[in-house]
């Protein structure tokens, strides 16, 4: 049983430092490059929908998910009759509006501090106390929101620090952790607090759930919500609790760091999870590209013009060039896109119509301007790859 905060150490890896820095240097780089690409309308949208995927992929990490249609259908308050998909509906918007709120708690600049014990309760409490009382229990225990545990846990192999312990533990992590520090040691004690934070186990329930929405929060000074931490770490499931075990295990010998556990182990997850990150960065980096958008763009109104049902009002070949514009220049006026398309007034206003019925384009008023939508179903065009599950709704 651990019983003294010497046993989780080392808490930062010290060896082979200096090449996790320079690769969490250009990560960071890329990352803040990001948001100049698009316009900020789009970014936003961007950002809504990369935030129904962290939920779509913490959940399934967990092996907790629903489909993408029905994350959009609780957006919309729409909860189906299946009390299981309904609970699991509940849980995927709970983590929605948990990620949002603890969003503004840090601010753009990340301006609250988050690697700390504190953020991580918040964090917990922030999704657990929008769940009833119902959609909170496992294995017939109720998990109180921001609750830290009085018991004893194992977790696989894993014997958690004993509670009566966890004080000491609390008070060592935050020695470490809660600093300011250069973007490429950010990123590094980003890493290093997810596994350390989990190693400890601090709630009875939820922690791989509240661990990554600190995560989240923690890179959000850098990816401003429009890459996901959570797809990565989902796509590679297996691999992301064998590291997680693996930095677990005991130190390895005489030229294994000065810790009770491996540094080797250690530096091993932040190489993984840099990976998880910088392919994350690159992905959205190819997303964002201006002229592969264009043809995207394009695709997608051929393949909507030759499958759709030959009805009065459907997709139009003009549309490419308007929907390209939301993309890369933002919003435009009901009269812009009009002359845009070229078409003559009641055509375009047909076309306009299409458009905001299926999503492509969004408006917050019936005659405001008009900016670019991401419906799930014109994902696979717009972001291949991106979020497949989406087309599997």
């Amino acid at each position: 049983m651990y019983t003294s905060p010497h046993q989780f150490e080392p808490l930062l890896p010290q060896l082979r430092l200096a090449e996790l820095r320079e690769r969490a240097a250009v990560l960071a780089r890329d990352a803040i490059s990001l948001r100049g690409k698009v316009h900020p309308s789009t970014l936003d949208s961007v950002r809504e929908l990369v935030r129904a995927m962290n939920s779509y992929y913490s959940n399934r990490i967990e092996g907790q998910s629903t489909s993408p249609l029905n994350i959009e259908r609780a957006l919309r308050h729409e909860f189906l009759p299946d009390s299981d998909t309904a609970r699991l509906q509940r849980l995927a918007l709970a983590h929605i509006e948990a990620e949002r709120g603890l969003e503004s708690r840090i601010g753009t600049d990340g301006d609250e501090s988050v690697l700390n014990i504190s953020f991580a309760v918040a964090a917990h409490r922030a999704l657990y106390s929008r769940l009833a009382p119902e959609d909170r229990t496992s294995e017939g225990r109720l998990v109180e929101p921001g609750a830290i545990r009085d018991d004893s846990v194992n977790v696989g192999r894993h014997v958690a620090p004993a509670a009566a312990s966890l004080p000491g533990f609390f008070q060592r992590f935050d020695e470490v952790y809660d600093q300011r520090r250069s973007w490429d040691m950010h990123v590094i004690a980003t890493a290093c607090a997810h596994q350390r934070l989990a190693w400890v186990h601090p709630f009875l329930d939820g922690n791989g759930r509240a661990v990554r929405l600190q995560t989240h929060c923690a890179l959000w000074p850098l990816s401003h919500g429009l890459w996901s931490v959570n797809r990565g770490l989902a796509r590679q499931r297996t691999e992301y609790y064998a590291r997680l075990a693996n930095a677990d295990s005991p130190r390895r010998g005489d030229l294994d760091g000065r810790g009770n556990l491996t540094e080797a182990g250690l530096h091993e997850w932040v190489d993984f999870f840099l990976k998880v990150c910088e392919d994350q960065v690159s992905f959205m980096r190819e997303m964002f590209d201006f002229d592969e958008m264009k043809r995207r763009i394009e695709a997608l109104v051929i393949f909507r013009m030759q499958t759709e049902r030959p009805t009065q009002g459907g997709m139009r070949k003009e549309a490419a060039l308007p929907l390209h514009y939301a993309f890369a220049a933002g919003p435009m006026t009901r009269g812009e896109f009009t002359q845009m398309t070229g078409l003559g007034e009641r055509t375009a206003r047909t076309l306009l119509s299409y458009l905001l019925r299926t999503g492509l384009l969004v408006s917050d008023t019936r005659l405001g301007p008009v900016r670019l939508g991401l419906p799930l179903d014109a994902l696979q065009f717009l972001f291949p790859a991106l979020y497949p599950e989406a087309a599997q709704s």
